[in-house]
């Protein structure tokens, strides 16, 4: 699956190269800036996930986060709600639960949370839009809607009947 992903890459660049090789550079250039950018904070999650694994063993994600069910997926949401990351360092890091055994429901919880739940930027909203808007925000769409994504990953991948 990767080779066709690395192969389509590799076309779709040729193709645009034919096209107009000047954007084709220039996008380029754009990406190695982007990929400089992202690279420090990405290398800082592997290094950061390795130690937490290498602390934290199997059975103890397993046994908090892990096998699915109400529990583990609540207390996935929490973390994932307290916590703060962007996409490119949490779902390698989903990656990384799944292959501890964690379940799909738990992990689109803890994803979904940690995407749209603000704990850390909570005071920067309250100022801005209003105590009563940002608990809302982040109740209702980061929380409520995390859940359900969750129930729906879960029926999709056989986890809840």
């Amino acid at each position: 699956m990767i080779q066709m992903m690395y192969g389509f890459t590799a076309l779709a660049l040729l193709v645009s190269a034919a096209a107009d090789r000047q954007k084709t550079i220039s996008a380029l250039k754009v990406t190695v800036r982007k990929l400089k950018r992202i690279l420090p904070a990405f290398c800082e999650m592997l290094i950061l996930v390795s130690l937490l694994l290498t602390f934290i063993s199997d059975e103890v994600i397993v046994r908090y986060v892990g096998g699915g069910g109400l529990v583990p997926t609540l207390t996935a949401a929490v973390v994932g709600t307290i916590t703060m990351m962007p996409g490119f360092v949490a779902f390698p890091l989903a990656g990384v639960l799944l292959r501890q055994g964690v379940a799909y429901t738990t992990l689109a919880a803890f994803t979904t949370t940690l995407m749209m739940v603000g704990v850390e930027t909570f005071p920067i909203e309250r100022e801005y839009l209003g105590l009563k808007a940002a608990v809302l925000h982040n109740f209702v769409q980061g929380v409520l809607i995390a859940l359900v994504v969750s129930v729906g990953v879960g029926i999709a991948f056989g986890e809840i009947m």
